[in-house]
């Protein structure tokens, strides 16, 4: 109760519906094709590798330590809301405003600070205000009953509009310096390239995938997502799960807005603009399906680093960051049809194998 069915391989010579004639005995190259074509987020582990290999050769400056540290941190804060959003996409559900709870999270840090709070006391108002919005997002979604796409676009204005209203369009700087140091750039875990930001990280993305791939809880997430209809009778608190997944997506994007704010310095109402498509399309690129059910956290992880080497890479090589957004874009195609074709095709493949045996 409350796991998702496992998949299984049909026998070799298990007959088909309504015939007693065994299926083909795939070759070789086939059962490597049906087995490895479809795995999309190995082949993003690949490509990961074979772009920072290519830096490496044909990039001054890339393999330095300065470079790294600032090339994974500045994607830590894209790397902090997958996590959880992978989750959310696994179970089937979307939230579009995360970037805009971010930089609500930026806006209050601000306006408190200005306002002579602690620092110490602003990060759990802050906190708090992004399970708030989680809150939000989850009860709209399970009680009433909206799909998440649109319920999270309406918030994605609301939470952006709430920022304004927050901070309007000022800029509030000087925050102390022991926790600004500990987010920029320049410093790092002594003996290593990873400044604290990405160890935080990879500290969070090991627990997400012990959660995902180790636990009922992230089993009963893959049943949701592959029929929430089925999860329900199966004894799983479809409700419930999903509220607790957007809460702890808000809870994450509130608390990447303080991270964001101490990086750069600078706490602004529009911090994180247009985030939301660089988290999502860094969860789809790594084979995480968008109709849920489907993906692992280790392609995610892969989809964030690769977009992150990537930008840094056509960065250090002059390349306008336009160009460097289309590339996102299409990566983002990439990462959504690709998968669905290899399948198509290999689906095909199969079902003409099965004719010929039939025919013959």
């Amino acid at each position: 109760m409350g796991t998702a069915p496992e998949t299984e391989t049909a026998p070799e010579t298990a007959p088909r519906p309504g015939s007693d004639a065994p299926e083909p005995r795939p070759t070789t190259a086939g059962r490597l094709f049906r087995t490895v074509g479809p795995r999309w987020d190995t082949a993003v582990g690949v490509l990961l590798v074979a772009v920072f290999v290519t830096g490496l050769g044909t990039t001054d400056g890339f393999a330095s330590g300065g470079n790294l540290a600032f090339a994974f941190n500045d994607i830590a804060e894209v790397a902090l809301i997958a996590l959880p959003m992978t989750l959310l996409v696994v179970a089937g559900q979307v939230d579009l405003s995360v970037a805009s709870m971010l930089g609500l999270g930026s806006a209050l840090t601000g306006a408190l600070w200005n306002a002579g709070w602690a620092f110490e006391l602003i990060v759990p108002v802050v906190l708090l205000a992004g399970v708030a919005g989680g809150l939000l997002n989850g009860w709209l979604v399970t009680r009433v009953g909206l799909p998440s796409l649109a319920v999270t676009i309406g918030t994605l204005a609301l939470y952006r509009g709430l920022a304004s209203v927050a901070l309007g369009s000022d800029a509030v700087t000087g925050f102390p310096q022991v926790y600004a140091d500990w987010a920029v750039d320049t410093t790092t875990v002594p003996g290593t390239f990873l400044t604290y930001p990405v160890v935080l990280f990879l500290v969070l993305a090991v627990a997400t995938a012990v959660l995902l791939h180790s636990t009922s809880f992230g089993r009963s997430l893959f049943a949701i997502g592959a029929q929430e209809e089925a999860a329900y009778f199966a004894g799983i608190r479809v409700k419930r799960f999903k509220l607790i997944l957007f809460v702890v997506t808000g809870a994450f994007s509130a608390f990447t807005g303080i991270v964001f704010t101490l990086r750069y310095g600078s706490a602004r109402a529009d911090n994180g603009l247009g985030f939301e498509m660089l988290v999502i399309a860094s969860v789809l690129l790594g084979g995480v399906d968008f109709d849920g059910g489907k993906g692992t956290l280790f392609g995610a992880v892969a989809g964030v680093l690769l977009i992150g080497v990537l930008k840094n890479l056509l960065t250090l090589n002059d390349v306008p960051n336009e160009v460097q957004v289309i590339v996102t874009g299409l990566l983002l195609v990439a990462s959504v049809l690709t998968p669905r074709v290899v399948g198509a095709v290999v689906e095909r493949r199969h079902r003409r194998a099965a004719v010929g045996t039939s025919g013959s």
